[in-house]
């Protein structure tokens, strides 16, 4: 990759490199909803580089920056899309004084931490993936046959369920913890009340970008096609409601009581340069979803919690998405081989990232192994599950040779149930 250097100053290990560049929806006091660009502790205010005529050569829709989501200006299309990353890059370069020595920089250049960030896409559907082999062989011998821990159906298809959309927040918004159902195995009829076994799920979930036909589908080769770019994920689970309702239809309230993801959608540009094969897939797949090339990326995921009245976050899990056995083209392939239709906005989800380690795993039920093995904070408390108070912190980046792209922070903190 060329090295670039920028005219910003960049943090050392910030996410928001020059390499980077990742799109966001953002407001501040003097600030209507907008669209920007990160880098750095910046954001690039679109909108007035386009009435400054930056753009001009692109002939975009009028007011296309100035929208409280990014589903239009991803609907342009990736040659757009693309052109305008690109320009923004090349203002930013030290070499390039357009911007760098214009009276308007002032206004162009946002500070990030004086920036409220929403929820970067208005999302339609929502799609959960279970495509780590990993994370499902841990749930299977938890909860079934740990000779059989994969269903039989399992290395055939990227598993997935139709989550939903209307509980999917941003970072820093709080939850509630959930009401519902359970019932242990000691117990002779369910019992109703709060979670108490609140979960997270270390996941990275990607956005599409483009919109099919009913009846329409799409290969593994045309797959990226149809994906802008990728957020952190964290699809909270109550286990314990989870556990008594998803037999037989899955999870239903066990899950849509939130869903948090992070501001800053990462393109899929951003992320080639640190893609790698995944896992070898044996038996091998069925023709539709065999690929050519590779569409795994190496990125490292991690997971934090802060219990309340704590300031230091302990470090719980250190997975990578490199690890999942089905990779977005063959999740995106299968998931319209029947011939349902995607549109720009949704968002399909990885399910649960864990790694081959103890230490990697990516949900506290596998980290606690359903709670028999209590971790350890910093603080000297212990978890086995996620408490009231506590904040659950997801972070993502790659680094090679020099070159780091990341996606910041995905935070949520939990309050009592209502």
């Amino acid at each position: 990759m060329t090295s670039l250097e920028t005219w910003v100053e960049v943090p050392k290990n910030s996410d928001f490199t020059i390499y980077n560049l990742p799109f966001g929806v953002f407001k501040n006091k003097r600030l209507s909803a907008r669209i920007g660009i990160a880098i750095g502790d910046k954001i690039v205010d679109l909108s007035i580089l386009d009435q400054e005529g930056f753009f001009s050569d692109m002939f975009l829709p009028e007011g296309v920056f100035l929208q409280d989501s990014l589903n239009e200006l991803i609907a342009l299309g990736k040659v757009q899309t693309r052109k305008i990353r690109e320009k923004v890059q090349e203002l930013l370069l030290a070499e390039n004084e357009k911007l760098r020595d214009h009276s308007i920089r002032g206004k162009v250049m946002v500070n990030r931490r004086e920036a409220e960030m929403l929820m970067p896409v208005k999302i339609g559907d929502y799609t959960d993936f279970y495509s780590s082999m990993e994370h499902a062989t841990n749930v299977g011998k938890m909860f079934r046959d740990p000779e059989n821990a994969l269903l039989p159906n399992w290395k055939h298809l990227p598993v997935g369920y139709h989550g939903r959309a209307s509980s999917i927040i941003p970072s820093g918004q709080d939850i509630f913890r959930p009401k519902g159902q359970f019932k242990d195995a000691d117990m002779d009829s369910p019992g109703f009340g709060p979670s108490r076994r609140l979960d997270f799920e270390l996941e990275l979930a990607f956005i599409t970008g483009k919109s099919t036909k009913l009846g329409d589908t799409i290969s593994t080769a045309d797959a990226e096609d149809y994906i802008f770019g990728f957020v952190l994920f964290n699809d909270w689970s109550a286990r314990d409601i989870q556990a008594w309702e998803y037999v037989p239809l899955g999870p239903f309230l066990g899950k849509s009581f939130a869903s948090s993801i992070s501001p800053w959608v990462v393109t899929l540009e951003a992320l080639d340069y640190f893609r790698v094969d995944g896992p070898s897939q044996d038996p091998e797949v069925l023709p539709y979803l065999q690929c050519e090339k590779a569409h795994s990326f190496d990125l490292q995921l991690e997971a934090y919690i802060q219990p309340d009245q704590v300031k230091k976050a302990t470090k719980v899990s250190t997975s990578n998405f490199k690890y999942m056995y089905w990779n977005v083209a063959q999740q995106l392939a299968h998931h319209t081989v029947n011939g349902c239709n995607i549109n720009v906005g949704d968002l399909m989800a990885s399910g649960t990232i864990s790694g081959p380690s103890e230490d990697s795993f990516g949900s506290m039920l596998e980290l606690s192994w359903k709670g028999t093995k209590p971790i350890r904070l910093d603080s000297g408390e212990e978890r086995k599950f996620i408490e009231d108070g506590d904040t659950v912190i997801l972070k993502g980046f790659a680094e090679k040779e020099g070159v780091r792209v990341g996606f910041g922070e995905l935070k949520s903190k939990v309050l009592p149930s209502k």
